[in-house]
């Protein structure tokens, strides 16, 4: 049996990272309702952007455009939203995940990292860091996307890259946090409907092509703050539940401890009752 100060010292430790799950939890607490309100509220303006985009595209015919078709290039492009911080369970493991074991070969994965977390790890096995904007997910702003739209749009047009996903965790409730995989570019058609023939096809005052250079931009930068905005909130849910597990965890070990310093302080005095009584026989 471990020793009284042994299991003193190590229930005093487990006390001290108690107070720092307690802390931390209280952070991830705060940090969330701010970050659901904010994902909640783009979250309408997200799903309408792609419905309109959609029915833009169902209406509008057969048109030859370079985001509608695949480029020249096998590289594949993948915005990788992860967090810059540890402490939150599987969330950051999970999103990675959707690289790692997914249908993507390393060789044409091309990663442009928000989040250090993922960025150093794709690293280290081997992935090819097209981009890095880590810092921009510790308040993710619309002009953020919009450079990082920019950047991926301008490789897409020179050929560099062939194809645009969003690798991000979706935010459906407190506790519930959904890794997602978004392809962008090429916008695929196939799962459109069919216009109904006693529908009118939509007609564009300007020409299609400079329509669509105008509208799908805007359409790509709104997925990417919406999936920064979610896995913000989806961050801070999966730590507040992360550091609730451990408080209990240590809650259950310190209760451990204490009947383990308890019976080993019972068999410390009941020791020294034996060597008393032992004595005093002896001397009488």
């Amino acid at each position: 049996m471990a020793s009284m100060r042994s299991i003193k010292r190590r229930k005093g430790s487990i006390q001290s990272t108690q107070q720092i799950t307690k802390a931390m939890k209280l952070v991830s607490t705060v940090k969330l309702q701010r970050a659901k309100g904010r994902a909640e509220k783009s979250k309408s303006y997200f799903e309408c952007m792609y419905a309109t985009v959609k029915s833009v595209l169902a209406k509008s015919g057969n048109i030859e455009h370079p985001y509608l078709k695949s480029g020249s290039s096998k590289k594949k492009a993948v915005i990788v939203i992860t967090s810059n911080r540890g402490l939150a369970g599987g969330y950051n493991s999970n999103v990675i995940k959707l690289i790692t074991k997914g249908d993507f070969h390393k060789e044409d994965v091309v990663v442009y990292a928000i989040g250090s977390k993922g960025r150093d790890y794709l690293s280290r096995h081997g992935y090819q860091i097209g981009g890095d904007y880590s810092d921009v997910i510790e308040e993710p702003i619309y002009a953020d996307a919009m450079r990082i739209s920019d950047d991926l749009l301008k490789a897409f047009a020179e050929g560099e890259i062939g194809e645009i996903y969003l690798a991000y965790t979706a935010f459906k409730n407190t506790v519930s946090h959904i890794p997602t995989l978004l392809k962008l570019l090429p916008m695929d058609t196939d799962g459109i409907e069919d216009v109904d023939d006693d529908k009118a096809l939509m007609n564009f005052e300007q020409d299609e092509e400079e329509a669509l250079n105008m509208l799908i931009p805007k359409y790509i930068t709104s997925l990417i703050y919406g999936g920064m905005v979610e896995a913000v909130a989806s961050e801070n849910g999966a730590r507040m539940q992360a550091m609730d597990s451990a408080t209990s965890n240590a809650e259950e070990m310190i209760e451990k401890l204490s009947l383990q310093y308890n019976r080993a302080r019972q068999g410390s005095i009941t020791q020294e009752l034996t060597e008393i009584i032992a004595g005093a026989e002896a001397i009488s």
